[in-house]
């Protein structure tokens, strides 16, 4: 293999190993937990970016977060633009200061939630159905609030590790 060759293979990982993980929002910012962000009724709409084809998908949801002692539910409806909907519930549980763990119906394992003050980090494998066929995504999101309140989910998705695409979701309390 050539020098050249291997030195853009190389940086060509390297630049998708730095894009797993989404940026902390510049400028300064309100404080947030998961709790905050997800107890009681929320609307919000996003879209889901695949990188390469540069094709998208846009979705609306219905959230409803209720915590009842160290446990977040939260149950979320999904509507497509394609007309598809479903539902999937997220079952946190606090793992001690500023730490959660959770679950999904999708998720493969045990999902990992940091709050850092200023942002969550949610980190976590998910299976994707289409058909018969079933994609193994990952996941790593940013959750903050934006100036004017509303709650921000930003996510890099991988697929085998190597970032795939992008998911923006937007949402504001009812």
């Amino acid at each position: 293999m050539s020098i050249k060759r291997r030195s853009l293979i190389l940086g060509s990982l390297a630049l998708a190993a730095c894009a797993r993980v989404p940026a902390s929002p510049t400028g300064p910012r309100e404080p947030i937990t998961l709790d905050q962000a997800f107890a009681g009724k929320s609307i919000g709409a996003g879209v889901f970016r695949v990188d390469l084809t540069g094709a998208e998908r846009r979705f609306k949801a219905r959230l409803d977060g209720r915590l009842v002692g160290d446990r977040l539910t939260v149950v979320e409806d999904f509507f497509y633009d394609d007309g598809e909907e479903n539902q999937l519930t997220w079952v946190f549980d606090r793992a001690g200061p500023g730490k959660w763990t959770g679950r999904r119906e999708d998720t493969v394992g045990v999902a990992s939630v940091v709050e850092t003050g200023t942002d969550i980090r949610l980190s976590y494998l998910a299976d994707f159905r289409s058909g018969d066929d079933v994609t193994r995504l990952g996941f790593e999101d940013v959750i903050y609030f934006d100036p004017d309140g509303r709650v921000i989910n930003d996510a890099i998705v991988t697929r085998l590790g190597i970032p795939v695409g992008r998911v923006r979701f937007e949402m504001q309390s009812i």
